[in-house]
C-alpha cells in the first residue's frame, strides 16, 4: 500500500483516518488564503478549497498520495466562519438556532501519478432551538474555538442536533465513506 501525506492539521482528521486503518505517514498542512471569492458560494468555495491545499501540498511531496478537506457550514447561500473568538462562536450560533444547515465537507486526494480525484459530502444538519443560557454554557465550554460554525458536532453540541440527514463523520471533517473510496483507488488501502 502506498503511503499517505495529510494535507491537515487537524487532530479530528487523523482520527478519522485511524478509523479507516490509516496513518498518515507525514502531515504537511497547506498555508493557502480561504478567503471566498466574490460572489463564490459556499460548493465552489469549499471544493475549491480543498482541490488546492492538496495542490499546494502535493507539489512538495512528488510521487506520494495526498489528501486533503476542507469544511464548511453553510446557512442559504452564506459561509458561516471558522469561529476564533467568542462573538463568532454566539453569532453563529444564534443564526443555526431552530435551522437546518448544510455542512459541506469536500476532499481530494491525488495519487502517487499525479492524478487529483475529488468528491463533496453534503450534510442537512436541524439544531433545536436554542436559548441565551444554553449558547453562553457552550461558548464557555469551548468546544467552538476554530469550528466551522463556531460548533463540533461531536462534543457537547450533538444533544442540540435534533435531525441529521448525511455523513456524521462527514461533518466532524472527513467524511470516511467517500475517503475510503478514494483511498482504494489511489492504492492506500486495499479493496
Amino acid at each position: 500500500m502506498t503511503p499517505l501525506v495529510l494535507a491537515s492539521a487537524s487532530p479530528r482528521r487523523v482520527e478519522l483516518l485511524a478509523r479507516l486503518g490509516v496513518t498518515p505517514a507525514a502531515i504537511d498542512p497547506a498555508d493557502i488564503d480561504e478567503t471566498p471569492r466574490k460572489a463564490e458560494v459556499p460548493r465552489p468555495h469549499v471544493a475549491r478549497l480543498a482541490a488546492e491545499k492538496a495542490a499546494a501540498v502535493a507539489a512538495r511531496h512528488p510521487g506520494k498520495v495526498v489528501l486533503a478537506a476542507d469544511t464548511l457550514v453553510a446557512a442559504g447561500r452564506r459561509i458561516l466562519p471558522k469561529a476564533d473568538d467568542e462573538a463568532t462562536a454566539r453569532a453563529c450560533l444564534g443564526l443555526l438556532s431552530g435551522r437546518r444547515h448544510e455542512v459541506l465537507t469536500a476532499v481530494t486526494v491525488i495519487d502517487a501519478a499525479g492524478i487529483a480525484r475529488h468528491r463533496l459530502s453534503s450534510t442537512t444538519v436541524a439544531v433545536a432551538p436554542l436559548t441565551p443560557a444554553m449558547i453562553e454554557r457552550y461558548v464557555d465550554g469551548g468546544q467552538w474555538r476554530g469550528k466551522a460554525g463556531g460548533y463540533a458536532i461531536q462534543g457537547a453540541f450533538e444533544a442540540h442536533v435534533r435531525f441529521l440527514s448525511g455523513s456524521f463523520s462527514g461533518v466532524m471533517g472527513l467524511p470516511l465513506f467517500e475517503t475510503r473510496a478514494m483511498l482504494v483507488t489511489a492504492h492506500v488501502l486495499p479493496a
